[in-house]
Formats: C-alpha cells, structure tokens, sequence
C-alpha cells in the first residue's frame, strides 16, 4: 500500500473525529427541525462511513479501505452493505481469513447459512489455525441447523488449536451442554 494511501486515511479519520464533535453538535440543533435528519446510526459511524466513502470515491479499489467500511457497516448492524463491501474487498484479495470471517457473520445475519458456512470453511482452509472461523461455523451448526454432530465437530478442532482460554472454556462449555441435552 502506498505510504501515501496510509497517511489519507490517517488523516481522513483524525478529521473524521473532530468531525463527528461538529456534525453531532449541528445534528442537534436541527434535529427539532428534522426528525429524518440521518439513518438510526451512531454520528461515529455515520462519519467513518463518509470519511471511508469518499476514500473510495477517489480510489476504488482500496483494499484497506473496503475492509474498513464493510466493518463499519458490520459494526452499525448493516449486514446486507457489510456483505457487498466484503465481497468487493474479496475480489481485490479474496485470501483474507478475517474478512471471509465477517462476511460469514453478516451472512449468518440475514439467514443465509451455507453462504456463512462456506465462508468460515475456506477460512479455515487458508489459514488451518484460524479459530474464529471455527467458533463461528460451530454456531451456525449448533443454533442455525441444530446440527450438534457439526458444531462438536468444529468446535473439537477448535480446541486442538487453542486448548487454552477463557474462549476454549466457552466452546467446553458449549460442547458439554449439548452432550447433555441443553
């Protein structure tokens, strides 16, 4: 990535924050106005998402700066634009573990559980120590299909990689509890 792409997007978010204290003041005073004055999201991620827009605008294939805006999106419960910016992110660099993770999860979201579990599995296929892809395609087995034989399944890998942790006691827990029947 150019050193150059870095620094805009540094400063991009620093006057991104000095901005969200200006907008959030303004958004106050006309908010008595109009009550439509912004989508239900958070000023922080309003401004991050225009900041991270207007980014792109000028370069769209900004790999950084797709992945930013699909967390942003992912952060302020926008499943459907998390997805679309993943995807673009994915066509740039479609070996990203973590973004095919997120992506899963905002699969997971809207319901669409085989897209969520292809994405946690070739996650895991690129990088095999990627435990978070494992957690997750346990959940979509265990709550979304009720396919406990799965969950243990990725659930057992899971623990072969990290044993250890306040997470790998969740996942014994989790495992346990649907050994017994809970």
């Amino acid at each position: 990535m150019k050193i150059q792409t870095i620094l805009l997007i540094v400063i991009t978010m620093a006057i991104g924050a000095l901005g969200g204290t200006i907008f959030t003041n303004a958004k106050k005073d006309l908010a008595t106005e109009n009550q439509t004055i912004t989508p239900n999201l958070p000023v922080n991620y309003l401004q991050k998402i225009m900041d991270l827009e207007a980014i792109l605008d000028k370069d769209p294939n900004n790999h950084n700066a797709l992945v930013q805006l699909g967390h942003n999106y992912f952060d302020s419960n926008q499943p459907n634009k998390a997805i679309q910016t993943y995807a673009k992110a994915l066509t740039i660099d479609g070996n990203d573990p973590n973004v095919l993770t997120d992506q899963g999860i905002m699969y997971r979201r809207v319901g669409k559980f085989d897209n969520a579990i292809d994405n946690f599995e070739k996650a895991n296929k690129l990088d095999p120590n990627h435990v978070q892809s494992l957690y997750n395609l346990g959940i979509v087995y265990r709550d979304d299909l009720v396919n406990s034989i799965k969950a243990k399944e990725a659930w057992t890998r899971y623990l072969v990689i990290s044993p250890i942790g306040e997470k790998a006691d969740q996942v014994r827990t989790m495992i346990e509890h649907m050994e017994n029947g809970h």
